[in-house]
């Protein structure tokens, strides 16, 4: 089967768009390209921020997600071209000078001395290495490698991976002649280079995050050749290669401005760069981070892990696998009409279904890291009716982003919460069971698609258009406008707040009964 990109050395001309393109003629500046998990999205800026022309589709990722947390990194790579080609074919723009990346962190994929890739790409919902990463706690200080990394030992980071692919894939791991992030795999296959991005490799579990390189004492006692890593390089600013540059003559001349890891540009897109606001997002997954100028933290809280979004910017959170994918599941596999969900949902009261959730269908990362940690369903009975299970999902999701935020209260006290993704934005009733969970208002971001704008920000302040990021930054006023369905900030009510409390009581001593 030939692929887009095969299309391009072939010299064959575009399939016309099928998603829809909004927008209007202005001059752009950049273009902003995010992949995610679920979806693949482009954007055109001006070179003060201002978004020009939008790919508002959303593409999932089905032909290119397969079992096991996997992709085919090809089929990812052409969604990513065809969603460019859609939004160029609909634009009149010419001579844009810059592209942005943001992609999802962890992921990792082989390629061989040509750059064909020798593995699938392994994503960070891979738990296939979740025993290897167990041992690893018995050869090393977990400690002292989370305080130089930033990460704890996880099957959703590199260290595990490595080690399961050696001991599984032997043959494609002695193929493989270097080890890539999907961003990297991409810009291979753009811009003909591999070298790595200090937020992309931050996000590894190999990267000293004070040194701003790969961690190579550790890299070392792990048995990782060293050339087999990407050299890390934030000052290259490659072209795309000579075929990408005839098919899109507008980026002819575009130079790579940053790649970023989409939990930073998440933050920075809803206007949350300081230490005085906390991006809470519900997408596939889910997340609580808090994003700052300077280096990492002196102590970091076991719950959390460290990445970069650049060299002078720290990212500190923590990460949930399972989020909005979780909720989609359920509906799906319990036959729900989606019509008036939303309403019965909201009619049912806190904590009311005697149902105690451990929402591990994807594992679990933050809190407690655990590689057996799996989904469970406890108080199930014969009356137990489908909306009342969907109800306890959202509000075990909620419990587990309780204990993120007293940790991230050590880093960024009386912070104010900001919450975006389109798992919220859809469901008012979910804000507000996060709201009540945790006892603090929750002000809903007013950016539909957070990481493209920050990989854009983040894009102009690397090429000197902008000062900085605060300067075009979304301000935390620029909430929803209040109406029926959101009020903007939503505000805790401090008695469904002492119910869920013991939800919560409940769903951790389920927990540590189970998993430790």
């Amino acid at each position: 089967m030939s692929s887009v990109l095969d299309e391009v050395v072939d010299g064959v001309e575009p399939a016309p768009g099928i998603l829809s393109v909004m927008g209007g003629s202005r001059p752009a500046f950049l273009l902003s390209i995010d992949v995610g998990t679920s979806g693949v999205r482009a954007s055109l800026f001006d070179d003060a921020g201002a978004e020009t022309m939008s790919q508002q589709g959303r593409r999932r990722n089905e032909g290119a997600l397969l079992d096991l947390g996997e992709f085919d990194p090809d089929t990812l790579v052409d969604e990513v071209i065809t969603t460019i080609d859609e939004l160029l074919a609909s634009s009149d723009t010419n001579e844009i000078q810059f592209v942005a990346i943001s992609t999802f962190w962890h992921s990792l994929v082989g390629v061989d001395a040509t750059g064909a890739p020798t593995t699938l790409l392994l994503s960070w919902a891979d738990t296939r290495a979740s025993g290897i990463a167990n041992d690893l706690r018995g050869s090393f200080n977990e400690r002292e490698i989370h305080l130089r990394t930033g990460c704890r030992f996880h099957a959703s980071y590199w260290p595990a991976k490595l080690r399961w692919i050696k001991n599984e894939w032997p043959e494609r791991f002695g193929a493989t002649r270097q080890w890539l992030g999907f961003g990297e795999y991409l810009c291979q296959r753009l811009f003909g280079g591999t070298t790595a991005s200090v937020s992309l490799a931050s996000a590894t579990g190999l990267f000293n995050q004070r040194a701003c390189d790969w961690d190579w004492d550790f890299v070392r006692a792990l048995g990782i050749s060293p050339d087999t890593l990407p050299l890390i390089d934030d000052e290259e600013r490659p072209r795309l290669t000579a075929a990408f540059s005839r098919r899109w003559p507008a980026l002819a001349e575009a130079h790579l401005a940053v790649v970023v890891g989409d939990g930073a540009t998440n933050n920075i897109g809803a206007g949350c760069s300081t230490k005085d606001k906390v991006a809470l997002m519900l997408g596939t997954s889910g997340a609580m981070r808090v994003v700052f100028t300077g280096g990492p933290p002196d102590e970091l809280p076991p719950a959390l892990w460290s990445y970069r979004a650049s060299r002078t910017r720290v990212t500190v959170g923590g990460a949930l696998s399972d989020g909005g994918g979780l909720f989609r599941w359920l509906r799906e596999s319990l036959n729900l009409e989606t019509t008036d969900l939303e309403s019965k949902l909201a009619a049912l009261e806190p904590d009311s279904h005697g149902l105690t959730i451990l929402p591990f269908w994807s594992g679990e990362r933050s809190t407690g890291w655990s590689p057996d940690a799996r989904g469970v369903i406890m108080g199930l009975k014969q009356e137990t009716q489908p909306v009342e299970i969907i109800r306890a999902a959202l509000e075990a999701i909620a419990y587990r982003f309780a204990p993120i935020a007293r940790s991230l209260d050590d880093i960024a006290p009386n912070a104010n919460v900001v919450a975006s993704g389109n798992a919220l934005r859809y469901s008012p009733v979910w804000i507000q069971i996060i709201a009540d969970v945790l006892g603090r208002p929750v002000a809903l971001g007013k950016a539909a698609e957070a990481s493209i704008r920050g990989a854009a920000l983040l894009a102009l302040e690397a090429v000197g258009k902008i000062a900085t990021i605060e300067d075009a930054a979304v301000s935390s006023a620029e909430v929803f406008e209040p109406d029926v369905f959101h009020p903007g900030v939503f505000q805790p009510d401090l008695a469904r707040h002492a119910r869920y409390r013991q939800g919560l009581a409940r769903q951790e001593e389920l927990y540590a009964r189970l998993f430790g």
